[in-house]
């Protein structure tokens, strides 16, 4: 029997309780089945998981689908996520977009906001955070934006983006965030927890950053 994780020669190694064989990698020291019952050890159930968190199913939903448990979904996409990094943006000069996006934690009485950046051209996420729409909350997401040396970066007329961003770079006037305000809308089409209108929220802030790393760098 072949290892599944460095596919070298594994030897047996006892039998569980229902009688299936074990087997034992000297190589790298992991034990394992043949074959497991439950549906979670799959090898492709977490790239199941990631696709269907990005096609707007909920986390009952995707319980029901793979036949595993809710809280084995839950611990699989926060183990996804911190396998992501975020986007390695390095090109200088970019034209950005940043705009928020609210939803709720916990309860539909706790409004939070999602904001986020992304790059005119290839539309891609550069960087984003959950949280209250403050000075110090946005800041350092500005922060790294002007690391990239922008030549245009526009937002809507929130009254905070004046004080973070230079008057020569910031850009402020109708439909300039038309492409940012449309990703909203892929946003709440993709992410059931993002959908208007649905018993669907998110029960912490960790679950909600996950979701969103997936689907922006996943």
């Amino acid at each position: 029997m072949k290892c599944t994780s460095c596919k070298t020669l594994a030897v047996k190694n006892g039998k569980q309780a229902n009688g299936e064989q074990r087997y034992y990698c000297k190589n790298c020291r992991k034990s394992f089945q043949k074959a497991y019952k439950y549906k979670a050890y799959k090898l492709e159930t977490n790239a199941l998981i990631k696709s269907l968190l990005k096609e707007g199913c909920g986390i009952r939903s995707i319980s029901r689908i793979l036949e595993i448990s809710n809280k084995t979904v839950l611990s699989r996409m926060l183990k996804i996520s911190g396998q992501i990094r975020p986007m390695n943006f390095t090109k200088l000069g970019c034209k950005f977009e940043i705009d928020e996006l609210w939803s709720f934690i916990g309860n539909k009485a706790n409004v939070t906001w999602i904001t986020y950046a992304i790059e005119r051209t290839t539309k891609n996420v550069v960087a984003f955070f959950v949280g209250n729409k403050s000075k110090e909350n946005i800041k350092p997401l500005i922060d790294k934006v002007l690391l990239l040396n922008p030549s245009s970066i526009y937002t809507d007329k929130l009254n905070i983006y004046p004080s973070l961003i230079p008057k020569t770079t910031h850009k402020r006037f109708r439909y300039c965030t038309n492409l940012i305000e449309r990703k909203n809308l892929t946003l709440r089409t993709h992410i059931k927890r993002l959908t208007r209108k649905t018993i669907c929220f998110s029960k912490s802030k960790i679950y909600l950053e996950a979701h969103l790393k997936i689907y922006f760098w996943g």
